[in-house]
């Protein structure tokens, strides 16, 4: 969840500021070695594979911040969030996978940092690595558990979440249900929302909507960071020098990062990326054969699935894309299936017939009217006209498409039944559908199916 602020940066780099301006803000980045005395790595592949770790930085977030988000509970030093970034070779793709927190492992024999005791190899959790060897140790596992060299390292904790959040004027997030965790507070009904920097800290936390628990979780931070990218590439702060330092810099206070990931590599990845847009990214999660599996002295853990994982792996190293091609529509893609949306027809014209027939063409496309289409007053409307309540934004969005030339009007309070008042220029119904989130073989999808649209 708190990967957000790392991958900002990359993207932010796309501005093309200047090396000045990224050199100054470069001094603000806490330096971290976790590539020191380390022997036996897996060879380099094309591209370049970033690390980027999220920790439980709770004690760094003040006494009121923690009541109002419930961030509660003393922190265990250990990682909170992995994941493995990928960017292409030709630097047009970025492939993130998301490693659960409770993936089963074992640790290499390693230096306990703190005695400087000798530990033998042992089974944990994945986040134990950090908390017993800090980056070298967690860099060394993921290493061994996926055969892909890590190039870079960016670790931050969520303090800054927030702050990075409200810095580029919040994020929107698109629910098709009602969100509800009492562990968190995170409350949001089925429609479209503005999150800030608080209330998108309880969005990617949340693990108690359903059962999906923490794989479900990993989902919604996938859908986070694609929509912070959305975000962060059509809002212009790209290229406002002033705005990319003030993002930038609230960004990078918190960062800490590899001693070879610098302003070069900055301004080398933002001239790059410069056309990068959600479309650009694919999120994917490790492939999982036991979500519960149980180990004497551990608890229960994530087992990953051995020869789907190394398939998923040996893409990444070969530069390969995970998610393929979607196949082309039959109709027009929409958020909500005409099926969800129930409609009552007016005539808002003097044409005998026109509201029967445009409920008769609705109701073949799918949409659940009423079959009692009314006259309204007056009636000499010249354009179609969709009314609907703001909740039910992403329905009426979905009903205009099949109304070519309609124009939309929000009316508060006007409750889950759309109107539609047929106006003289209405010529046809177009044939839509809900747009099918397709996955590739890894469940992979890319950033453009998880935004709002």
């Amino acid at each position: 969840m708190r990967m957000a602020t790392s991958l900002s940066v990359l993207v932010l780099g796309a501005g093309g500021i200047g090396h000045a301006v990224v050199t100054g803000l470069e001094t603000g980045i806490d330096r971290v070695d976790p590539f020191k005395d380390m022997k036996n790595r897996p060879r380099a592949g094309n591209g370049m594979n970033l690390l980027l770790v999220g920790t439980d930085g709770r004690d760094k977030v003040g006494r009121e911040e923690k009541r109002k988000y419930r961030l509660g509970g003393a922190p265990c030093h250990c990682t909170d969030t992995i994941m493995l970034v990928h960017l292409s070779a030709d630097r047009e793709r970025a492939t993130i996978v998301s490693l659960p927190r409770d993936t089963y492992t074992e640790l290499p024999e390693h230096r306990d940092p703190a005695s400087g005791a000798e530990r033998a190899a042992h089974a944990v959790k994945l986040n134990a690595a950090y908390a017993e060897g800090g980056p070298s140790l967690t860099v060394r596992t993921v290493e061994r558990m996926t055969g892909v060299k890590v190039d870079h390292y960016l670790e931050v904790d969520f303090s800054s979440f927030m702050k990075a959040v409200d810095t580029l004027g919040g994020v929107q997030i698109c629910t098709a249900r009602p969100m509800k965790d009492s562990y968190t507070g995170l409350d949001l009904a089925a429609g479209t929302h503005w999150l800030d920097g608080g209330q998108a800290l309880r969005y990617v936390r949340s693990r108690h909507i359903d059962a999906a628990a923490d794989l479900g979780r990993m989902q919604r931070q996938q859908t986070f960071l694609a929509s912070l990218i959305k975000r962060a590439t059509s809002s212009g702060v790209l290229m406002n020098p002033v705005k990319f330092r003030d993002v930038a810099s609230t960004m990078l206070r918190s960062v800490r990062a590899d001693r070879g990931f610098g302003t070069d590599q900055l301004l080398d990845l933002g001239q790059a990326m410069r056309g990068f847009t959600p479309a650009s990214s694919e999120f994917a999660s490790v492939p999982i054969s036991d979500p519960s599996f149980p180990v004497k002295g551990i608890g229960s853990t994530v087992k990953w699935d051995p020869a789907k994982s190394q398939k998923l792996f040996e893409a990444l190293r070969e530069d390969k894309p995970l998610a393929s091609k979607r196949p082309k529509p039959m109709a027009k893609p929409v958020d909500v299936a005409p099926g969800e949306i129930r409609v009552q027809v007016y005539n808002g014209t003097v044409q005998d017939g026109l509201g029967k027939r445009v409920d008769d063409a609705l109701r073949a496309t799918g949409f659940v009217t009423t079959r009692a289409p009314l006259n309204a007053e007056p009636r000499s409307l010249k354009h179609t006209l969709v009314e609907y309540d703001p909740r039910w934004d992403r329905s009426a969005k979905s009903l205009a498409a099949a109304l070519p030339g309609a124009e939309l009007r929000a009316v508060t309070g006007q409750g889950k039944t759309m109107k539609v008042t047929a106006g003289e220029s209405f010529g046809k119904v177009e044939r839509v559908q809900a747009e099918v989130r397709h996955r590739g073989e890894f469940g992979t999808v890319t950033g453009d199916q998880v935004v709002c649209p």
